[in-house]
């Protein structure tokens, strides 16, 4: 199985556009030394030529332009993306679907929730039948595994996760399962597993258990601290609230990857004011001394 990050930042990428918070502004002046971020979008593929892309950052035109298998040259109209998976129905998760329209149809799997609010909320299933008949849905069922004809050694199985609806779901008060999910990934051939969840609020003994079983964890690595946009300034909401499990404290997103020495362990999903995007930071020091890793852009992984 190959695993390629085109994105892993949160929401708004890094540097930020309209942020001047002290990650951005060092990055703008160069006494921050980080890497540049797009918004988080993988893709994973058994054969290094199809792809299933996890989730359409509103940055994807850029990450396909970074990753020459997407667009293999095989006719006059061509591309690598064979299916795309949602992982919900978040701006920064799915905004790119409109930049996708000139390849319509796109087969797009997600659950019942999340084809609710991008048919009502956000209606991009609605919008995109203009274009060629738009994205052939195919169900998500919580609680079953599926395979994709394009890449048919991998085997995927749906986890619901606590979360949120978006601001513009029907639902968006009253949650249900499969607003958010996260995914095993299982390669049939080799045995390997990835657990992928760049949205993950609160990890439960049964869940901790299946993170157990796999060979790499790419999870959520939104925030340091909880309370942090409420520090730097540029939020008044928690990290908990927003449905993402910070790093930092008791019950934090370390304290839950002590108990799994074996797995190869990947922060993804980081929000521009985490300081672990200072390689020079302690909070980055911190990391690298409990072997954790942080994605970026164009890292790969094979399993």
């Amino acid at each position: 199985m190959f695993v390629q990050i085109l994105g892993s930042a949160a929401g708004g990428g890094f540097p930020q556009w309209n942020c001047n918070c002290v990650n951005c502004v060092g990055f703008r002046d160069g006494s921050l030394r980080a890497q540049a971020r797009t918004q988080s979008s993988i893709a994973i593929s058994d054969d290094g030529v199809n792809w299933v892309l996890c989730n359409a950052s509103p940055d994807i035109r850029a990450q396909l332009q970074g990753f020459a298998p997407m667009q293999p040259g095989r006719a006059l109209r061509d591309t690598g993306i064979s299916a795309i998976i949602l992982m919900d129905s978040q701006i920064d998760h799915t905004t790119g679907l409109l930049s996708l329209r000139e390849g319509c149809p796109h087969q797009v799997w997600c659950t019942d929730m999340v084809h609710e609010d991008l048919s009502t909320g956000f209606p991009l299933f609605t919008m995109l039948t203009h274009w060629n008949g738009g994205l052939n849905w195919n169900r998500i069922e919580l609680d079953a595994s599926f395979t994709i004809p394009a890449c048919p050694n991998l085997r995927f199985t749906p986890l619901p996760l606590r979360s949120a609806a978006p601001p513009y779901s029907p639902h968006r008060f009253d949650p249900h399962p499969g607003d958010n999910i996260g995914l095993i990934v299982e390669d049939l051939r080799t045995g390997g597993k990835l657990f992928y969840a760049p949205g993950l609020g609160k990890v439960d003994a049964p869940l901790l258990e299946i993170m157990a079983a796999s060979d790499c964890l790419l999870v959520d690595g939104t925030m340091w601290d909880d309370d942090e946009m409420q520090r730097r300034g540029v939020g008044t909401r928690t990290g908990r609230e927003m449905g993402h499990l910070a790093q930092n404290g008791p019950g934090g997103m370390l304290q839950v990857l002590e108990h799994l020495p074996k797995q190869r362990k990947v922060l993804i999903h980081i929000n521009n004011t985490n300081p672990i995007l200072d390689e020079d930071s302690p909070e980055r020091a911190e990391l690298v001394r409990r072997n954790v890793e942080v994605a970026y852009d164009g890292m790969s992984i094979e399993l």
